[in-house]
């Protein structure tokens, strides 16, 4: 029998070491190496083996790049618009995908409807976190069923291997991979050892039978875990299901994807009967009644492909406790500081005795650099107590010398703001050069410096 060999990971990032080491040389973080056995290499016979029954083995090869054909294997449309824009147009066979989230959030909910609906596939479903008879009030709940949707109990994964190689599923689902073990190593489930082991198990079956297999992986808000961390290098593409627990508004969103854009998002609404597509998510945003309300401001923004209008809400008030506060959801903290000083040190205004508090309505996060105007705008309203006129929205990136800096896609932004019903919009002037402005209804004011759009806004 061949010695189990020791290895170090750091449970922050994944990085390997021969030995212990206190600092990270990848992610700089203090006392994350665990000790991890590796066990001897058995897992590819059990994955070979429930890949060769019913699936031929993939004969490679070398090739030369003019002898291998560019177009797309067909993917699997998984019959959700939001969650195959994610995935770069629908699921890739033979890949491996983790979606990741936060206890609680609605990842098996997501995982459970999507299979639901896809009556066209076998699909193996294997819970090991649930019992049968849950997964079973919660299908009902939501909604679905399938003739070709077989569910399995189990926390094995020598088991789950006997049983791909009974039924022969045309995709697979794990909820989640922190459950499952296998004999092969001595630590419990849920350890780095463990789920290492077992995502290359099903990393290998899948590569060889083409069958996608998807992982379902939880993570805390420090990110502490082990295993999706671990599990980031291993798969395909890597998914993440935020949002907040006390908002309705859920959003996946592509942090890897080796067969599309990590700039996608996807947008649902979590309801008592399962997750609603937004596939207009400004309406949704935008429904609250603004009028003589200050510290709101409307901007343009882009997630991936798609434009929407977000909120932006921002309250100033007087320092109670002597030194200011600085808080912001949903937007950078870091670069409301650096606006807070453009607004001191270009513009004249003085926050540094005052609180600050920004906040981006319906519980979004938004990564956008086109968000840096509404959130002065915002700052500004809220601290001369002056609400901004209705009609208006804006959209530009400030610069450390206050300039307003171009942006991309500004004519899908323009066409959204019109669209909802915007009368008035800030743009970047840089931005109007080979632009044909005639087109679209809307009055726009083109902007060089942060002082020129707050006398538009303001007068």
């Amino acid at each position: 029998m061949a010695k189990d060999k020791t290895a170090y990971v750091c449970s922050n990032c994944g990085q390997e070491s021969p030995k212990w080491v206190g600092k990270c040389p990848s992610c700089g973080q203090w006392n994350t190496f665990k000790e991890i056995k590796i066990a001897a290499d058995t897992k590819q016979k059990q994955a070979s083996a429930a890949a060769s029954a019913g699936h031929a083995l993939r004969n490679n090869k070398v090739l030369r790049l003019h002898e291998i054909s560019s177009h797309d294997d067909p993917r699997i449309d998984m019959h959700d618009a939001e969650f195959n824009r994610v995935l770069g147009g629908g699921l890739v066979p033979g890949s491996i995908v983790l979606l990741g989230g936060e206890p609680g959030i609605g990842k098996s909910t997501l995982s459970l409807q999507t299979m639901l609906n896809m009556p066209e596939k076998r699909i193996l479903y294997v819970s090991g976190e649930e019992s049968a008879h849950q997964l079973k009030m919660r299908a009902e709940r939501i909604g679905g069923g399938s003739e070709n949707f077989m569910l399995l109990t189990e926390n094995s994964l020598e088991a789950i291997f006997d049983h791909i190689k009974e039924v022969q599923p045309e995709l697979i689902v794990i909820d989640s991979i922190q459950t499952i073990s296998t004999e092969d190593v001595e630590s419990s489930a849920g350890s780095i050892a463990q789920v290492r082991e077992c995502a290359s198990a099903l990393l290998r079956f899948a590569k060889t039978s083409g069958v996608p297999v998807i992982l379902i992986g939880h993570i805390t808000k420090e990110g502490t875990l082990a295993g999706p961390k671990i599990l980031e290098h291993i798969v395909d593409t890597v998914i993440q299901f935020e949002g907040d627990q006390h908002y309705m508004y859920r959003i996946l969103r592509s942090i890897k994807n080796r067969f599309g854009s990590t700039a996608e998002l996807g947008i649902y609404e979590m309801l008592q009967n399962g997750l609603r597509q937004v596939s207009n998510p400004s309406e949704l945003l935008l429904t609250q009644e603004r009028d003589g309300l200050s510290g709101i401001a409307i901007t343009s923004a882009i997630e991936g492909i798609r434009p929407f209008l977000v909120e932006t809400q921002a309250l100033v008030s007087t320092a109670a406790y002597g030194t200011p506060q600085r808080s912001a959801t949903g937007f950078d903290q870091r670069r409301l500081n650096m606006l807070l000083a453009v607004l001191e040190k270009r513009v004249g205004f003085k926050l540094a005795q005052k609180d600050v508090f920004v906040n981006i309505a319906g519980g979004l996060r938004v990564t956008d650099l086109a968000m840096d105007l509404s959130v002065i705008a915002a700052v500004l309203s809220s601290n001369v107590d002056t609400p901004i006129e209705a009609g208006w929205c804006m959209a530009g990136e400030v610069g450390l010398s206050g300039e307003v800096r171009p942006i991309n896609r500004i004519e899908q932004r323009i066409a959204e703001a019109e669209k909802l019903g915007f009368t008035d919009m800030i743009i970047p002037k840089y931005n109007m050069q080979g632009f044909d402005k005639k087109k679209y209804k809307i009055n726009l004011h083109p902007v060089r410096k942060v002082e020129e759009a707050l006398r538009a806004i303001f007068g």
